[in-house]
């Protein structure tokens, strides 16, 4: 590899690890999410710079988003066979007050779609394009700006409802 090409692949590193990391770990959590990332990141060093550059920051989550899927349809099916040993029920027990604790850390995005949580993150989490967004979707732009919308008036709406309520009840809400 050129040092050209390696300082390319380090200015990538120091300006999108943070902001993938976070992005993978709401899909596979972030013991796994560095694993997924360090792979993009071996991805783009044998990719030809040419053929990326031009879209990097779609191309990453593009990779990214790809190999966290995967990761964790790898993990889904391990889990259903450790589900079918006694010790995979008590796995499963350690799994679903994990999600719990999650729920509550992040109910108000939970309560929005998978569809929607993931645009929104692309959006302000990870600061993509409504373009670049569509890009890493595969969704249109106009569909992008549609599910954001839907999505923001939702957070709003259920935070404006927490607002409201006494505060004995909007802790028993949570």
């Amino acid at each position: 590899m050129s040092s050209s090409h390696t300082a390319w692949v380090r200015a990538a590193i120091v300006s999108y690890e943070a902001k993938l990391l976070r992005y993978t770990a709401d899909i596979v959590g972030a013991s796994l999410a560095r694993d997924v990332v360090q792979d993009t990141f071996m991805k783009l060093c044998r990719a030809e710079r040419s053929e990326v550059e031009s879209h990097l920051s779609a191309w990453l989550f593009t990779v990214c988003r790809n190999g966290a899927i995967g990761m964790r349809r790898k993990v889904m099916r391990l889990t259903e066979l450790d589900a079918q040993t006694a010790d995979g029920a008590e796995a499963a027990s350690d799994q679903l007050e994990q999600a719990q604790s999650m729920q509550r850390v992040r109910s108000g995005l939970l309560a929005l779609t998978e569809k929607q949580r993931e645009v929104v993150r692309l959006k302000f989490d990870a600061e993509l394009s409504y373009k670049e967004i569509a890009t890493v979707t595969g969704l249109s732009v106009s569909n992008v700006g549609f599910i954001l919308h839907t999505a923001l008036a939702r957070l709003r709406a259920d935070m404006e409802d927490e607002d409201q309520q006494p505060p004995a009840l909007a802790r028993r809400a949570r």
